[in-house]
């Protein structure tokens, strides 16, 4: 089933109203680390799989997104439970694809890598689609790459990826 709840204007109406509640903008312990929880892996094939902590997941279906006019496909994780699974125990990722992460209000995000096993960039996203922060992340780490502006979404590609297709800060995502 194509989830598309993040493309409605009214998710992104509500995602608006959200950042004048109280505590936004901070970072959110649930955020850190793809939230910060090891659930597992997501088969390539599109079937369950065995994961490292025993629970089975579904593969994400992929869905259409140009970055700086360039098309790639991306896995849409739009809730807590595809947030944490993230790019866990892959042990590659294609060319042009990724996985775009959905938060219901912008603020400040913060990621790491740990029980990840690609070597990954992350370009943080604001509500309006334009990308605020590009960084590097490395396999296996702890240390957490905070978002320099507030961002609503995240993606990650394989590293190198933002630099070799000439994608900057400033870019537009268009979903």
């Amino acid at each position: 089933m194509l989830k598309k709840r993040w493309r409605e204007p009214g998710f992104v109406l509500m995602a608006a109203l959200a950042t004048v509640l109280p505590g936004c903008g901070s970072v959110d312990a649930g955020v850190r680390g793809a939230d910060a929880a090891a659930n597992g892996q997501v088969a390539e094939t599109g079937q369950a799989a065995e994961t490292g902590t025993g629970a089975v997941s579904q593969a994400l279906e992929l869905v259409p997104l140009r970055v700086g006019g360039i098309e790639i496909q991306v896995e849409i994780a739009d809730d807590a439970d595809e947030r944490q699974q993230g790019l866990m125990y892959r042990e590659s990722l294609e060319e042009n694809q990724g996985m775009l992460f959905v938060y219901p209000e912008q603020r400040t995000l913060g990621f790491w890598m740990k029980n990840t096993l690609i070597p990954l960039d992350i370009a943080y996203i604001d509500r309006e689609g334009r990308i605020v922060d590009i960084q590097q992340m490395e396999p296996q780490t702890t240390e957490t790459h905070d978002s320099a502006a507030p961002a609503m979404y995240a993606l990650e590609m394989n590293q190198g990826w933002f630099e070799a297709n000439g994608i900057r800060i400033g870019d537009l995502i268009e979903f």
